[in-house]
């Protein structure tokens, strides 16, 4: 069959255009590159927050209400566990909390605070510690400026807030803050995040991370504040 010097021109002009078409919507539709899961990447947050000790808290789904916790300490430039498989109840929501109520732990990494509880300061702490009474509140009504803080009162507490924790309570026999919504404080965001006693197993909290008052203990003495304690929250790879 003869075919005319156009007609090949156009027959190679069209063969080409097949052969680039899937490079060039390959060129305008890159594979995403997957983020970095949360087990690798909060080393890197860790050091972003200069602490060498890390609370990691593991969990299934963003929806779970159960977790395991360990510590983590970086020594010569590697992290080792020191404490793990600690069984730990998250919110009634999961994590990934977004505003005041919603029942969520937050995700991702925090530096951790002080230690409270209405119990008097265990031996051996190397945080500090604030033993708290029937005057101790943590406010969490969002148009007050002492918003996602500790305060201590003698007055009716109704007259002043809409909403508040009492830290007087036995799930706070002791407890450790989680710095989180705190730089800057936003109101509604959330407030009174804390690690403390649990209700039971399996029992879910409103956000906070529980556990047993046992293994708070242990976790609460193996703390050192010179190494700028943090916490992680995420789901396991």
């Amino acid at each position: 069959m003869h075919l005319s010097l156009s007609t090949r021109k156009h027959m190679l002009h069209a063969f080409l255009i097949l052969m680039l078409l899937p490079v060039a919507v390959f060129s305008h539709n890159p594979p995403r590159a997957s983020a970095a899961g949360f087990m690798a990447s909060w080393p890197y947050k860790a050091d972003r927050l200069e602490s060498s000790q890390m609370v990691v808290v593991t969990t299934a789904s963003a929806r779970s209400q159960k977790g395991v916790l360990s510590l983590r300490e970086k020594r010569d430039g590697k992290w080792i566990t020191i404490l793990s498989g600690i069984p730990v109840t998250l919110g009634s929501g999961g994590i990934g909390k977004t505003k005041e109520g919603d029942k969520r732990t937050p995700s991702g990494v925090y530096p951790l605070g002080e230690a409270f509880g209405s119990a008097a300061s265990p031996d051996g702490l190397n945080i500090p510690y604030t033993t708290t009474g029937s005057s101790d509140y943590w406010i969490d009504d969002s148009a007050s400026a002492e918003y996602n803080q500790r305060v201590t009162y003698t007055g009716d507490p109704n007259k002043r807030w809409s909403s508040y924790e009492r830290l007087l309570h036995p799930l706070y026999k002791y407890a450790i803050v989680l710095k989180y919504n705190e730089d800057p404080i936003i109101p509604g965001k959330g407030s009174a995040i804390f690690l403390h006693v649990w209700k039971g197993a399996g029992q879910p909290t409103a956000g906070c991370i529980a556990m047993s008052e046992s293994n708070l203990l242990k976790l609460m003495k193996l703390l050192d504040a010179s190494l700028s304690p943090a916490i992680a929250i995420g789901t396991a790879d």
